[in-house]
């Protein structure tokens, strides 16, 4: 597998010098499907690194940008592990920086790099956002209908706020296959608007699932866990590895099989070994 950082030159990149550092992960053979993967709060750190490996060890090219280079950061896991309230105002300022047209220009910028890289397949690309990335991959896939074929929102949160960039405001222009992944213990996402959700999505044309893992807390798909404020080590902790690969196995199979790169995610789930999902209630 090769891996490489580069910076990208955004609208907002330093004139004299630097721009969005991006992790790149991809298989040193042909040329491999592209996945972007959008971060979460609590940004670049190795679980998101593993992650992006996990994909690119079955034939995926993966994109990991830094959102955070706005605020000359990279790794925040120092200002992440801090006690809840310290750590939550210092990271709270940082994440709302993070505005879907800011993201938007950023991607952008990133795709032009992408189809100059001979490792990168032309074609159909995916899209992951965990919480406050969630918004992020949907846009994409809004702003680019015809190039994103697959999108997955992880835990996203604010769905259903008032602003043109909300997720239900998005939604209606997205056109590609769509995975949407609540916990049924968030309080970014009550259970009243993941009925909501549901209930805006039923007509769609596309393939489309929102599926609620019961018992889970926001934070599930990483295996160390995340604690906030809202969610007390404890419970945010209590996420296992295996209801993480969990995860993997219905993210990567019913998301990026079919519209990216056929069989390649079936190969994900043999190579890992992962269990069988346990059922949840779905759209």
């Amino acid at each position: 597998m090769i891996e490489k950082t580069i910076d990208i030159k955004t609208p907002d990149a330093s004139p004299i010098g630097g721009g969005m550092t991006t992790l790149i992960f991809h298989p040193e053979d042909d040329p491999s499907p592209v996945i972007i993967l959008y971060m979460d709060a609590f940004g670049i750190r190795e679980e998101l690194r593993n992650m992006a490996r996990r994909l690119a060890s079955v034939g995926y090219y993966v994109a990991v940008p830094n959102l955070y280079y706005r605020s000359s950061l990279l790794e925040v896991d120092q200002i992440a592990s801090m006690p809840d309230e310290d750590g939550a105002p210092k990271i709270m300022p940082l994440v709302r920086e993070v505005t879907v047209p800011r993201v938007m220009a950023d991607s952008d910028a990133l795709l032009g790099f992408i189809d100059q890289d001979s490792a990168a397949a032309k074609g159909p690309i995916g899209t992951v956002g965990y919480c406050m990335s969630g918004r992020n991959a949907i846009a994409l896939a809004a702003r680019h209908p015809d190039r994103v074929a697959a999108v997955a929102s992880i835990y996203g949160t604010w769905l259903f706020e008032d602003s043109p960039t909300s997720p239900a405001n998005m939604l209606p222009s997205v056109r590609c296959a769509l995975y949407m992944a609540c916990a049924e213990h968030d309080p970014f996402v009550p259970l009243h608007e993941v009925e909501a959700l549901r209930n805006m999505l039923m007509t769609r044309d596309a393939p489309t699932e929102v599926e609620l893992y019961a018992g889970e807390h926001h934070g599930f798909a990483f295996p160390k866990g995340r604690a906030t404020a809202a969610s007390p080590p404890s419970v945010t902790g209590s996420s296992s590895s295996a209801c993480s690969d969990r995860f993997w196995q219905l993210h990567d199979r019913r998301q990026f099989s079919d519209p990216l790169s056929g069989r390649r995610s079936m190969r994900l789930s043999r190579r890992l070994g992962l269990p069988p999902s346990t059922p949840t209630e779905q759209i």
